[in-house]
């Protein structure tokens, strides 16, 4: 019987062994992918190793120089060149101990050297392999350590790029198996059960293998749930300026960026400040305009001409004469976050003041992009002030100027894709069918998203597939997306209507600041612009007067000026409209102001929604996890509360046992008073009764050494000594 009983431990220990191995192994898999560790799987071959070597139990002089040798030839292997135990090996590996020391005293964490760090995570691995040990063979803990690795897998593929969608279902399995044969060789000890046979240890443990394929098959067929909250990916990756996967990635960091043949996919937001504006209102700020739809995004090949042209007088326009116009100025001031060599100017730009010396600006005439050129330093120019006249233009104006549009700009700015689906083209004539002009037209283009069920959103934007045009996904299928969905949108349905358009880039007015300056008489707000401020509009041509630029994005507000010309009748004297009164938008039928003033609305409340989805999520985070510590640190107590009721009411013969066996365990984790293997319990009894200053606890024992020894009825005993152990447990606990 004894050997049979030693051979059932033996494979329960193999077993269990095997299990919390693998378990183990799942806390490795993702560190290549969430961090900069490499050769992982040299680090699966040392843990294993150190595993194999704690499962045999051979003495620990052997032991320790075993896992010690292990873990220098891996050193050697990955980054010592010289020859292993030499003096010069030794040397190096002392140097870097040494130098790495000092790094730590310094707090200086980040200057670590890889093999330092690589020789930390090895002795973590050592040190893991007996702990797991100690859990899985002797504690029999198995529930502790499954439920942390679910913990784990959870939070880095909620947090994290790693997909642990079969890590879980892997983990969910092996936690099956651990728990269920310990609690199955539990019942054998418990029953003095041998295996007799193979075959009888198969009709065991049948069960247990089906509950375990049903379970995992029925988990993973399931119907589950979406997604009920944002990913918080984005948010934790942007913390690194590295972030997004760069163009036609799905997760991509705001900020302006040149290259856009890919667009779509959601993209992270950043705070981080690139310029300070000190202007008299809040503007588009431009950098450039590109020409060409690919039906995946946009493609310079307007880029030339290209001549340098002088700060003094910078001779670009994208309006005529025609159009009326106010001289201003403004000052912007850059940050080392400008990552950028180009100009951002306001529209009107006429020329720059306290620019450094020398500074040339390399003009592209047709996109109006300016290349700044700083003799000896390739950095952004970090300030100038410069001189522009703003224009304003006249809404009559613009309903009249039909006329014909140059060859040059219907060749250059009509141009769309032969795979542009047919059924963009029919959209764009029935949006625009009831309007008899193109100032009207772009004003029906411009308006249809905000009264369509477009909605603006930086995540869960998804990537046209390889034979998917981008505006038709946004147009007819995703309706969500941010500013390069609604104006790569606008410009695409404007072309096929014969309306010359174009696709612009640079940033928003930004955030107006609690102050004001003044330069050159001139009392100006200050607004900071950040990377999130970068954004695309829309230019539309009008012959005889230029480019006029469209807002189509929800959420964001045309901050062109326009106005009304109103003429003196012989009846009566009408009144212009000032720049305090709303301007009567004559397709919509009620004030431009406030339609716009409407369209904030309703893209702020999608804004506020999305916040107050990540405030609930991160409260609801903080909330789980205090009344996970709470529930942690008073775990004695509620146990307690819960097992003074149930031992009550139970007669089963090992209460008695189980009873006095977690009084022990209050004792030794509340008062430190612990029962060492070589300690009788009438001695340990002696102990406590000594620190309570009473004699319970001998009473107790001499009544559990009754039922243990004497095989008197335990019940019985029990029934007799429950107010004891209760007062002893609340003692302890107090």
């Amino acid at each position: 019987m004894d050997i049979s009983l030693g051979k059932q431990s033996l494979i329960y220990q193999i077993v269990i062994y095997i299990c919390g191995f693998l378990l183990f192994c799942e806390w490795l898999r993702p560190l290549e992918m969430i961090s900069e560790t490499q050769n992982v799987k040299v680090f699966f071959i040392y843990a294993g190793f150190c595993f194999f070597i704690s499962f045999l139990q051979i003495n620990w002089m052997i032991s320790v120089p075993l896992k010690l040798l292990g873990l220098m030839f891996i050193i050697d292997g990955l980054y010592v060149a010289e020859q292993i135990f030499s003096g010069q090996w030794f040397a190096v590996v002392y140097n870097q101990v040494m130098y790495n020391i000092q790094v730590i005293q310094g707090q200086q964490w980040w200057e670590m050297t890889p093999l330092f760090r690589s020789l930390l995570f090895l002795i973590l691995l050592w040190l893991m392999s007996y702990l797991l040990y100690y859990w899985f063979i002797i504690a029999k803990r198995m529930l502790f350590f499954v439920t942390l690795t679910f913990v784990y897998v959870t939070i880095v593929d909620t947090f994290t790029i790693y997909d642990g969608q079969w890590a879980i279902i892997r983990t969910f399995i092996l936690g099956m198996i651990s728990l269920g044969l310990s609690h199955f060789f539990k019942e054998m000890d418990r029953e003095k059960v041998s295996l007799r046979g193979v075959k009888k240890a198969h009709l065991w443990v049948a069960p247990l293998i089906g509950v375990i394929i049903f379970s995992t098959l029925a988990g993973y067929a399931a119907p589950k749930l979406e997604p009920q909250w944002p990913d918080p990916v984005p948010y934790l990756t942007s913390g690194d300026r590295g972030a997004g996967s760069g163009p036609g990635g799905r997760i991509q960091k705001v900020g302006y960026g040149e290259n856009d043949s890919r667009l779509g996919g959601s993209f992270v937001q950043d705070d981080t400040v690139v310029f300070q504006a000190l202007a008299a209102n809040k503007q588009y700020w431009r950098i450039e305009s590109k020409d060409t739809y690919t039906g995946k995004g946009w493609e310079d090949t307007l880029d030339k001409p290209v001549k340098n042209v002088s700060p003094d007088n910078i001779e670009f326009q994208t309006y005529t004469d025609q159009v009326e116009t106010e001289e201003q100025v403004a000052l912007l001031n850059f940050t080392d976050d400008a990552e950028f060599n180009k100009l951002v100017y306001p529209y009107g730009i006429q020329e720059l003041e306290r620019f450094p010396d020398p500074f040339t600006i390399a003009l592209h005439e047709n996109t109006g992009e300016m290349d700044t050129l700083l003799e000896g330093n390739p950095d952004q120019v970090q300030r100038y002030i410069t001189q522009y006249d703003a224009p304003s233009f006249e809404y009559n104006q613009l309903r009249e100027a039909d006329g014909e549009d140059p060859e040059e700009i219907k060749e250059r700015y009509l141009q769309l894709p032969d795979s542009l689906p047919d059924r963009v083209r029919e959209l764009a004539s029935e949006i625009v069918s009831e309007e008899d002009n193109r100032y009207d037209r772009a004003k029906a283009v411009e308006s249809y998203f905000s009264a369509n069920g477009f909605k603006y959103s930086t995540t869960n934007v998804p990537v046209p597939k390889e034979n998917q045009d981008y505006v038709d996904q946004f147009l007819f299928e995703s309706k969500i997306g941010y500013c390069d969905n609604f104006s790569t949108s606008m410009v695409v349905l404007l072309r096929a209507e014969g309306i010359p358009a174009r696709w612009v880039k640079g940033f928003t007015g930004g955030e107006r600041q609690n102050e004001t300056a003044t330069i050159k008489g001139q009392t100006l707000n200050i607004y900071e612009v950040t990377s999130g401020n970068a954004h695309s509009w829309v230019e539309v041509y009008f012959p005889e007067i230029g480019w006029v630029p469209f807002e189509p994005t929800q959420g964001f507000t045309n901050n062109t000026d326009f106005h009304m010309d109103v003429e003196e009748t012989d009846n009566e004297e009408v009144t212009p409209a000032s720049a305090d009164e709303p301007e009567q938008d004559e397709t919509l039928g009620r004030p431009e102001q406030m339609r716009e003033q409407q369209t904030e609305a309703s893209a702020g409340q999608s804004d506020v929604n999305i916040n107050q989805k990540s405030i609930t999520l991160w409260i609801s985070l903080a909330a789980a996890l205090l009344l996970a510590a709470i529930l942690y640190i008073t775990r004695f107590r509620w146990m307690s509360a819960i097992l003074i009721r149930r031992f009550k009411k139970m007669d089963r013969e090992d209460t008695y046992d189980r009873a006095f066996h977690y009084l022990l365990r209050v004792l030794a984790h509340k008062k430190g008073i612990k029962r060492y293997p070589n300690q009788t319990l009438r001695d340990y009894a002696r102990q406590v009764d000594a620190h309570f200053q009473s004699n319970d606890m001998r009473k107790l024992t001499n009544h559990y050494e009754r039922a243990l020894y004497r095989n008197e009825n335990g019940i019985e005993h029990w029934r007799k000594v429950t107010e004891l152990w209760e007062n002893l447990i609340k003692r302890a606990l107090s």
